[in-house]
């Protein structure tokens, strides 16, 4: 294919701002959901106003797979099918796994949930449940907890991301608009690729780059319109390049922090996750994911997480001691959680199943009350017993300490309500 003088020069224009805006791309939306993004919401845009805002900003620590509640957050003691015993904590009264013991010192900020209760056992539904609040549903694509939290309480122009997914790539906005979804980190503790001007072919400088701009400007108003698409993507291209010039980029860059806290996190991608994630979180990001993969344990459970555990307490531990040390724990949520719990009798494999009807999460900071258990499951993990949540109430806990009405509604394009949870109520026993 022959492109023009012209379409060069665009497309050269274009080149960088589109690599880096290529990280908020998702999947394509359907017409009926960019079509929402048009629709107004009820009542005033942002936090509400009955609000009790505690967190400017939150930190989600996603365990993909699905960790086994009994090995981690829930352990039980005496139970043959719980090899892990239990270790005491910093708070009266709160175990969790022997193979968390700096997550232990940090113990009186937690509050763990153990009484998470879901019908979800497949990775995809699940994963999906727990990122949007919702179950799937073939009419509509609903934001994630990121594209609200980036919508509700997002910056208008930031210079860095409001939403960003670092190991993975989270789930999207929805109908909210292409802005409003993810910002991708694969490597994370260093700054996004393609962040500088091309040195190719002779090098393109500011003067350079502004025409090409100029010029990318001029050939798209032959295609301006409203449809929302199109808006996210240029509201996506104006984000990337002022964040290519932007102070704050070197928050990505963890090199910056001494080694003693680089060590405290972990030397993993995880451990540096974290790491950047507190960094992003202190220079304006309103919510970053951080991945840890791995906890899908078919087969080999034990060892498989007892050696994700050693990944995991590290930087978590040192996640919230770096949060409460610069005075931030009370203003940053963070939420460490996958998609269900696992079962509790073991396979023929050695390895614990898919299981939702029990599992925990946990809830540091922004107003959460720490050092204590909520919910409670049977002496073998199988059931709830005590206070059992849902995950709309869990979502609505979020996003009500967040400063966003739990119970805002957003019209559909068929004329249908959509609420930030699906009926949620927060949990308040969970708040300080």
């Amino acid at each position: 294919m022959q492109f023009s003088r012209r379409q060069g020069l665009v497309y050269g224009a274009s080149g960088l701002a589109a690599l880096l805006a290529s990280r908020w791309f998702g999947p394509p939306m359907t017409h009926a959901e960019t079509a929402a993004a048009h629709l107004k919401s009820k009542g005033a845009t942002g936090a509400h106003p009955g609000a009790s805002a505690r967190a400017k900003a939150c930190i989600v620590l996603w365990l993909n797979g699905g960790p086994s509640h009994i090995d981690t957050f829930d352990p039980k003691a005496g139970v043959a099918t719980a090899r892990f015993k239990p270790i005491k904590t910093r708070a009266k009264d709160l175990s969790i796994s022997e193979h968390l013991p700096l997550l232990a010192e940090q113990g009186d900020k937690v509050a763990i949930l153990r009484s998470m209760t879901s019908k979800e056992g497949n990775h995809e539904r699940a994963r999906y449940l727990m990122h949007t609040g919702y179950i799937p549903n073939p009419t509509v694509h609903h934001p994630s907890l990121g594209g609200w939290v980036s919508h509700e309480i997002g910056e208008a122009s930031p210079d860095l991301p409001n939403f960003v997914s670092i190991g993975g790539p989270s789930l999207g906005p929805g109908f909210l608009g292409l802005q409003h979804g993810p910002f991708i980190v694969d490597d994370p503790g260093k700054k996004p690729a393609n962040v500088a001007l091309s040195n190719v072919g002779g090098g393109v400088d500011e003067a350079r780059f502004q025409r090409r701009q100029e010029a990318l400007g001029a050939l798209e108003t032959r295609f301006e319109s409203d449809d929302p698409q199109i808006t996210g993507r240029h509201a996506i291209y104006d984000q990337a390049i002022r964040m290519m010039h932007s102070p704050k980029l070197g928050a990505f860059e963890i090199s910056q922090e001494p080694a003693a806290v680089q060590k405290d996190y972990g030397d993993t991608k995880f451990g540096r996750g974290c790491l950047a994630a507190r960094r992003l979180v202190e220079s304006g990001v309103k919510l970053v994911e951080v991945v840890l993969d791995g906890w899908d344990t078919h087969q080999d459970n034990f060892e498989r997480t007892k050696k994700l555990m050693s990944t995991l307490d590290p930087a978590f531990a040192a996640l919230l001691k770096d949060l409460h040390a610069r005075k931030m724990l009370d203003s940053t949520l963070v939420v460490c959680m996958g998609e269900f719990g696992r079962t509790p009798h073991i396979n023929p494999k050695d390895g614990r199943d898919h299981y939702p009807a029990a599992w925990s999460a946990v809830l540091a900071g922004g107003g959460i009350r720490g050092g204590r258990a909520y919910g409670k499951t049977d002496a073998e993990g199988a059931k709830v017993v005590e206070n059992p949540e849902t995950v709309p109430n869990l979502f609505a806990t979020l996003t009500s300490q967040l400063g966003i009405d739990p119970n805002k509604m957003v019209t559909s394009p068929i004329g249908r309500p959509i609420g930030v949870t699906d009926d949620g109520q927060p949990i308040r026993d969970l708040i300080a």
